[in-house]
């Protein structure tokens, strides 16, 4: 390391008070330079001689930033970070590798591992530091990123999930009570309206409950890295019966019989007719729920070559190139602009089934223009 003095005005101190790094390097005066240099500017500093010490160092301290080198007995700095990535507490360290000037193949293979960033040896005071603080501010942008990303779920989960539970759980309970209370009153017409407004209350409140469900049992096989199987225990289903079947249904909840296009081409595929109907359902769900009565939603398979491409568009409201990078589970985007039902789950449930049939699914969106989702499978002996 060169032995360049350090830098001390301010703007380079700017949050390192406290921040703890870990440096492990077999050389004792690396160890005690690096340390010693970071320790000038606020940094709490821990150092270990080789990767197993600095491992198990890392476990108990967690470290805000870990220095490394590549080249060391016994466990090597590539050993040493492969641990740590493979472990959760430790995966999202930020990590630096030391490295001889020769070194450059090498440093690919570590940024491949998971490394953030390296320093070649030797180097100056300004580049440790310039070094240590970019990782920490990259850092330290991802984790407030993060917690907007949460606050943002938990606003959605706090206006969505009361107002989706109790307007089929009110309709329900305050039809029944009136039923009860002029039952002797009621004509039979009146009686068979209240009673279906009832069973359809029901049948949504339903539908929320499958979709929490479903949604934590595919998360977990997700996590898993888990398949549906395709084939062992699926019969080939008829793209022209079940699209048509599906989507229909969906439009007369809607009670848009008459906005629905289709245009599905003959083909089979090879995997469980329930899931499959189910990412149909939930696309086109979200299609008609995002698009006002009158305007089209367009439905529409195509087998080409050993692919078939199942297409829902709309000419609803669309979303932004930033709404589409955040979608996810609870997440709905002007809830208060616009009244809409739903859990914010549709899209992510019909996404992650698709992948774990093995499939494809692309979403396509501009604001005031509509939404278009392709999913696409494997046709079967293909």
């Amino acid at each position: 390391m060169t032995s360049t003095a350090p830098d001390s005005s301010p703007a380079s101190l700017v949050g390192t008070a406290g921040k703890k790094v870990l440096v492990i390097d077999d050389t004792e005066d690396v160890r005690m330079i690096i340390t010693e240099s970071l320790n000038l500017y606020g940094f709490v500093t821990m150092s270990a001689e080789d990767g197993t010490t600095g491992v198990e160092m890392a476990r108990k301290s967690m470290p805000d930033l870990i220095i490394c080198d590549i080249n060391m007995p016994n466990m090597d700095g590539y050993a040493t970070l492969t641990a740590l990535r493979e472990e959760d507490a430790t995966a999202t360290i930020p990590f630096i590798f030391l490295s001889g000037a020769s070194d450059k193949i090498n440093m690919r293979r570590g940024m491949e591992l998971g490394a953030d960033d390296y320093l070649t040896k030797p180097f100056t005071h300004q580049e440790l530091l310039a070094s240590v603080n970019a990782r920490l501010e990259k850092q330290a942008d991802l984790k407030r990123e993060s917690e907007k990303k949460l606050d943002e779920l938990r606003g959605n989960i706090t206006m969505a999930l009361p107002h989706e539970l109790r307007t089929p759980l009110n309709g329900i309970l305050g039809l029944a009570n009136l039923m009860i209370e002029d039952y002797a009153s009621m004509p039979p017409e009146e009686v068979l309206e209240s009673a279906k407004f009832i069973h359809e209350s029901a049948l949504r409140l339903h539908r929320l409950i499958e979709n929490f469900l479903l949604h934590s049992q595919i998360e977990l096989m997700a996590s898993e890295k888990k398949r549906i199987e395709t084939a062992s225990n699926s019969t080939t289903i008829a793209l022209e019966q079940i699209v048509p079947e599906v989507a229909r249904k969906v439009a007369g909840r809607f009670k848009r019989e008459a906005d629905v296009e289709l245009e599905v081409a003959k083909g089979t595929l090879l995997i469980p007719a329930d899931h499959f109907k189910k990412v149909i359902e939930e696309l086109v769900d979200n299609a008609f729920k995002f698009s006002d009565t009158g305007k089209q939603v367009r439905v529409s398979t195509v087998t080409s070559g050993d692919n078939c491409v199942l297409t829902i568009s709309d000419s609803g409201r669309g979303m932004t190139t930033e709404q589409l990078s955040n979608i996810g589970p609870h997440m709905q985007f002007d809830r208060k602009t616009y009244e809409q039902q739903g859990s914010g789950l549709g899209l992510i449930i019909a996404r992650r089934l698709t992948e774990l049939l093995g499939g494809q699914m692309t979403l396509e969106s501009q604001a005031g223009k509509g939404t278009t989702v392709r999913v696409s499978f494997a046709m079967p002996g293909r």
